[in-house]
């Protein structure tokens, strides 16, 4: 590091104490941007002199990522103004020159500078939706009067909170009360809500509030006060967790805990606040309640970017001193529109404790949307009564809360409880325990189905309605599990099914009448190589083109039977962006043996106005290790959902009696051969495409072993530039000595008519008197290289480099990537 970078660094780390965290954003005035620095290049100060831009402030908790902004530039052009977006234009041209120089092993500024920027997004200001269900009328209950008086409880609406104490139906409540009666309410323990604020004037919370992990990013300042109208949904969800034991309104479940609350749902928010806010007090906070997500209106597949994920991930590797984050999300709110939460990344993320809805009676509410993501359901609105809580105000209160924002935090409150009780509990203990210990509800519901591990599950309730006391006795003595373990298989290339970085696709199998399958064996071996013991969840990419995205049905079925329905129709999703890598997520597997063959099924509704192929797919198993200390962490990089992911030449199929396609591996190195992969059609399909005819029911296709790490879009380009290179230099090399092998031949028959021997001394004599060299002197070897001007004839240019890029940069920037979501940035819906 040159003593110029030491002094950058210095000053940068006196100066970023006094960057405020509370600056206010200005996208009127100025474009903001994320940049990841790589600090072994160049500096901070280097980077963003190059770019033309001000460091604002660090991104949230993510190392090496910080905010910047420069302001909009106009354009006029033919008497309009545009605007022009130079940072952009800079970042690209320095990519370019990086890559450039390094294919001619030359080291520039321009170059250290492109390789210091790892990563950089342009940020746009989105919504996300508070998931409140329409108020529904309470009906009187009868009251609690006997719990209250034997434990002293005043709050003069805890008779109506059934949820609680359920006195028309004493079996569908939390279950809490014992838990309190064995001492345990929460106290020394801080849960988070992300939401649109929170009252800490209210008499409900004000002693339970935490102001130091709390934080506004909708107005960036530093107590999250409700101040729109409507901002009383994340104040009506802390109360459920940390309403005191007072004369106010209700209890919550942890009434001796602490509540934080950051707000980003009052108004459109970028995202990088958005992972900031997921990582807010991380290393006091030990909950985040997140009642919100994309709308549930079932037209819409959205997820988070790569800044959230990258969030959500340093939670769970960093949080709580590496005991990880626990994030809970509610379900969504859209069943009445045929939503499922298979289609919201953050309800399908395996970090995320999903929560739906059962009613007082033990009924699945109209509104809880259910798929194979969903944990545990608890009790909400529905049926005519709702969950009264605390409301924004100092002494107000409110009876109509609900819906799956109103589930989740009484799972919350619940984790609290057990977190006093274990410390010591991970996130995936958290995950663990409510998968053993929640109760199955509505046993005669068709959803039902007996997994091969011998488990219940229904993609409407997940494992059952979780259980306080069970919760908590069973964390007291739970065991706590071995680190995560990971093995990814390989990518199924089905009938050469490709898409680019544009998102365009070609290939694939069609779907039919029958539709289409694939089977994706695993092998015994895979697991010892991967130091996989035993499964949690399962992640399913899916590239899929289609011209009605919800005419399609997607199903995983595991060796021993158990299926899981990762997609169903949707009848208002007309989308004909199909999917482009989306990763569906399941936990119905949880436990079973996973080797053997797995098996997708892609089918559509056989319209024939609308029709679609299978392109590819691909699985991750997470699990625990076998041995804890060959462990590693997870890591995410920026990374386009092409296909196929990496550069591995796919062989020509050839007719046979079955289909087989690629074998699955693992990320990890291995010698033994690996399995076959089989795909089959499960009905005849009808089709004049003549290429589809040759095909049909046939083709194999072998793998090449998988690398331990998939390239990025750019090193695979570039590594093909550069064999090209290499190869024409070669060429040019070997062409030079032909040459100079016949140039010296020429010359020394030439000098030998033109020399004579002297008597006696044998030596050779030159005409003109000078002597006759035995060697060749050959500049041109040293001069076969190829210049930068011949590299940018030969075809290398910036629109190379977009696929590291974040693919909401608009195309005239070089960003066309393809998007895993379809981008709305109508108002986003909280829960209840």
């Amino acid at each position: 590091m040159t003593r110029r970078r030491i002094l950058y660094t210095a000053l940068f780390s006196i100066l970023l104490p006094f960057v405020s965290a509370s600056a206010k954003r200005n996208y009127d005035t100025h474009n903001y941007y994320v940049v990841e620095h790589d600090t072994q290049h160049a500096s901070l100060a280097e980077v963003s002199r190059a770019l033309g831009v001000e460091v604002v402030d660090r991104a949230g908790e993510l190392a090496n990522h910080w905010l910047v902004r420069a302001p909009k530039y106009l354009s006029v052009r033919d008497e309009h103004e545009t605007e022009v977006d130079r940072v952009l234009e800079t970042y690209t041209q320095l990519q370019a020159r990086s890559q450039e120089y390094a294919l001619v092993g030359r080291a520039y500024h321009e170059a250290r500078t492109g390789e210091a920027i790892k990563y950089l997004s342009r940020q746009t200001l989105r919504r996300r939706v508070k998931r409140a269900p329409p108020p529904i009328r309470r009906q009187a209950e009868e009251d609690a009067r006997a719990v209250a008086l034997r434990l002293g409880i005043s709050d003069p609406l805890f008779p109506d909170q059934w949820h609680l104490v359920n006195d028309a139906a004493p079996e569908h409540s939390m279950n809490v009360i014992p838990v309190w009666e064995l001492g345990y309410t929460g106290k020394g323990v801080i849960s988070s809500f992300i939401d649109d604020g929170l009252d800490y004037t209210s008499e409900d919370l004000e002693e339970n509030f935490d102001a130091d992990d709390s934080y506004d990013y909708n107005d960036h300042e530093s107590l999250p006060t409700p101040k729109n109208s409507d901002d009383t949904h994340g104040t009506r969800c802390a109360g459920q967790v940390a309403a005191g034991k007072n004369n106010a309104c209700g209890i919550g479940i942890a009434y001796n805990s602490k509540v934080a609350g950051v707000r980003i749902l009052s108004g459109a928010i970028s995202d990088v606040d958005e992972a900031a806010a997921l990582n807010y007090g991380y290393q006091n906070v030990s909950i985040y309640s997140c009642s919100w997500g994309p709308p549930d209106n079932g037209a819409v597949m959205d997820g988070p970017d790569y800044l959230i994920d990258k969030a959500v991930l340093n939670g769970i590797n960093n949080g709580r001193g590496g005991k990880g984050s626990i994030f809970v999300f509610a379900s969504g709110n859209g069943a009445g529109s045929g939503d499922q939460c298979n289609f919201d990344g953050y309800t399908n993320s395996i970090y995320s404790v999903t929560v739906s809805a059962v009613d007082h009676d033990g009924q699945r509410p109209w509104y809880s949307e259910g798929c194979t993501a969903n944990m545990i359901a608890t009790y909400s609105s529905g049926g005519g009564k709702s969950i009264t809580t605390t409301d924004k105000g100092r002494n107000k209160c409110a009876t109509t809360h609900g819906g799956t924002s109103a589930a989740a935090p009484n799972a919350v409150g619940v984790f609290a409880l057990a977190v006093e009780a274990r410390p010591d509990l991970t996130w995936r203990d958290i995950q663990h325990l409510c998968v053993e210990t929640a109760r199955q509800i509505n046993p005669d519901d068709e959803d039902w189905d007996t997994t091969s591990a011998g488990r219940k599950y229904s993609s409407k309730f997940g494992y059952g309605v979780l259980d306080g006391l069970r919760f908590v006795q069973a964390a007291l003595n739970w065991k706590l599990v071995k680190p995560q373990a990971r093995l990814q298989t390989r990518t199924v290339q089905i009938e050469n099914g490709m898409m680019n970085p544009m998102g365009n696709y070609s290939g694939g199998e069609v779907i039919g009448v029958g539709g289409v399958s694939s089977v994706l064996p695993v092998k015994w071996d895979q697991l010892q190589d991967a130091n996989f013991e035993k499964l949690e969840h399962i992640t399913v990419r899916v590239w899929i083109d289609h011209t009605r995205r919800g005419d399609v049905e997607v199903e995983l079925t595991s060796p021993g039977g158990t299926k899981s329905v990762l997609a169903e129709k949707r009848r208002s999703d007309a989308a004909n962006t199909g999917f482009p890598g989306w990763k569906f997520m399941t936990i119905k597997h949880w436990g079973e043996d996973i080797v053997g063959d797995w098996t997708l099924r892609v089918s559509d509704q056989a319209d024939p106005e609308h029709r679609g192929k299978l392109l590819g797919w691909d699985m991750v198993f997470w699990g625990s290790v076998i041995d804890p200390s060959k462990a590693v962490l997870f890591d995410i990089s920026h990374e386009d959902p092409v296909l196929p992911p990496h550069d591995i030449p796919q062989p020509t199929p050839t007719p046979s009696a079955t289909k087989s396609y690629i074998k699955p591996t693992v990320y990890l190195s291995s010698e033994e051969p690996l399995p076959t992969v089989a795909t089959t059609t499960s009905a005849p399909q009808t089709t004049t495409d003549p290429k589809v005819d040759a095909i049909e029911g046939s083709a194999s296709i072998e793998a090449l072993p998988t690398p331990s790490k998939e390239p990025s879009q750019i090193s695979v380009i570039v590594d093909g530039l550069a064999h090209q290179l290499w190869t024409y230099i070669i060429l040019v090399v070997v062409a030079g000595l032909v040459a100079v092998f016949f140039f010296w031949r020429y010359r020394v028959r030439a000098a030998r008519s033109a020399y004579s021997a002297l008597p006696g001394d044998g030596t050779g004599v030159p005409i003109n008197g000078h002597r006759r060299s035995n060697e060749w002197e050959d500049d041109a070897d040293e001069r076969t290289g190829l210049n930068s001007d011949s590299y940018r004839e030969g075809g290398f240019h910036s629109g190379f480099l977009d696929d590291e890029d974040d693919h909401d940069y608009p195309p005239s920037a070089g960003h066309a990537s393809p998007a895993f979501r379809d981008r709305d940035d109508r108002p986003r819906s909280p829960g209840p």
